[in-house]
């Protein structure tokens, strides 16, 4: 952690340059960002909107295997069967965006210009979760700025979630502001193109995503989920990512790299079984929208911790990512938050306020959308609508968890729920091999770089077993 603590410790601009030196490696600028004086906000804004949406990739890489969207097709993989990993690079992209993201609060408040610092303060929310919903306590406080100490002590789960909670709500303030200075600009925004109505919508959708998942603890309060639920994104025109790349998706690379037998990306048989019917006998029309069948015409998943079964590897006997599929194709977005996913926020958050009506209302809108996301034909899609309508009366759990699995596919959220719903779909079973004692994973060790370099404040290490503060009543 020392190295992030440095970076806090030097001067604002430093800070600043280094984030534009990082912005000039992946865009290739041809301007010196060694020779700007005082970047401009909207530089920041580019740095901060380019790193969210790719910190969500990393992020998603190895947790959507403990979601069993994907397996190794080598047998006993570490990430497949819940051994240590060492995620380092991860943690140090995501710390790097925080004190980018720092800089930016700072630099914005300075110019009093209250709509970029509320970008800032909603993307310091959402990288913040990114961190936190994976290894638990981490630094935040004392880590940059003024506060910022050598050896970097953590704040608790509930301390960091509490500040995400303050950071969106100042957020949605400051977007509301008429007065300062400093517009967002079109061009630099590769979330929203500068529009602040795009903002406040996706805003409320990440405040909807933070209160609902203390969905376990005392102090949920469903109605607050499905306000901001209701005030953020209203259609897939609206759906929050990225689709400026050097090159292609890097799931749609993932995908291509096969090609060359660079193996990866392969999909996990819980994650097929539910889509082929073999799990719920109803076969779900967007399987083939997010992969093709194997060479035996059938759609088959790789069986986490086994590995691949078939003759070879370098055979398409299974099934994997797709880049022909809308959402991890050449030039699909990096997608942070879509409609779909706010719906199924409110049809959980209703149905645990005992209102059916709008928990069905929504739960069938989030397929719907979902659906028409995918390009699934619309006879098809109505035809898997009406076999799955079960009537508000008979809506459970399960059926909003299940539909919402499928639509948070590649996207980093997943793992949230999937330890909210205590991994209980229907057949989901456990990694062959798994080393937790039959009990899945639900948090990721703190990574040996941080442990060698800010040890004496990392805390105590515990079973991957072991629940997050959210996770638990």
């Amino acid at each position: 952690m020392k190295k992030f603590i440095k970076i806090g410790k030097i001067s604002l601009l430093a800070l600043t340059l280094f984030s534009m030196n990082s912005c000039k490696d992946y865009f290739d600028l041809t301007d010196n960002p060694n020779l700007v004086q005082t970047p401009p906000l909207n530089a920041l804004l580019t740095t901060s909107t380019h790193k969210a949406a790719f910190n969500n990739y990393r992020i998603a890489y190895f947790n959507n295997q403990y979601s069993q969207y994907f397996a190794s097709p080598s047998p006993g993989s570490d990430t497949d069967t819940y051994q240590i990993t060492n995620n380092s690079t991860t943690w140090n992209n995501l710390f790097y965006a925080l004190a980018d993201l720092y800089d930016y609060m700072v630099k914005s408040e300075e110019a009093a210009a209250y709509h970029h610092l509320a970008v800032a303060q909603a993307l310091t929310a959402y990288e913040l979760a990114l961190v936190a919903d994976t290894w638990g306590s981490v630094p935040y406080s004392k880590a940059f700025g003024k506060e910022a100490t050598l050896n970097v002590p953590y704040d608790s789960e509930e301390d960091v979630y509490k500040a995400q909670v303050d950071l969106l709500n100042k957020a949605l303030e400051n977007f509301k502001r008429t007065d300062g200075s400093q517009t967002l600009s079109e061009k630099d925004d590769l979330l929203n193109g500068g529009k602040i109505d795009k903002w406040i919508k996706f805003t409320n959708g990440l405040k909807a995503r933070v209160l609902n998942k203390i969905s376990k603890k005392s102090s949920y309060n469903a109605k607050q989920v499905i306000a901001a639920a209701q005030a953020s994104l209203e259609s897939n025109a609206e759906d929050v990512g990225m689709v400026t790349f050097d090159g292609v998706n890097p799931w749609a690379s993932i995908s291509r790299s096969n090609l060359q037998n660079n193996l990866d990306g392969w999909l996990g048989s819980n994650f097929i079984n539910q889509l082929n019917g073999e799990t719920y006998g109803i076969v779900d029309p967007r399987v083939s929208k997010i992969t093709e069948k194997t060479v035996h015409g059938v759609y088959v998943g790789t069986v986490s911790g086994q590995g691949n079964v078939g003759a070879a590897n370098t055979v398409r006997d299974e099934c994997y990512i797709s880049f022909n599929s809308p959402v991890t194709s050449d030039a699909s977005p990096l997608t942070i938050l879509t409609y779909a996913e706010v719906k199924f926020i409110e049809a959980e958050a209703a149905f645990r306020d005992n209102n059916k009506a709008l928990a069905y209302t929504a739960f069938l809108a989030g397929v719907k959308a979902s659906m028409d996301k995918l390009t699934v034909p619309a006879a098809d899609a109505a035809k898997y609508i009406t076999a799955i309508s079960v009537g508000q009366a008979n809506l459970t759990l399960l059926d909003i968890f299940r539909e919402k699995y499928v639509v948070t596919y590649t996207n980093a959220e997943a793992w949230n729920d999937v330890r909210r719903f205590d991994y209980k779909y229907k057949d989901f079973k456990l990694p062959l091999g798994a080393v937790l004692g039959g009990k899945f994973i639900r948090r990721v060790a703190y990574p040996s770089e941080e442990i060698t370099e800010n040890g004496s404040n990392v805390p105590a290490e515990v079973p991957l077993s072991t629940e997050l503060w959210w996770d638990k009543p």
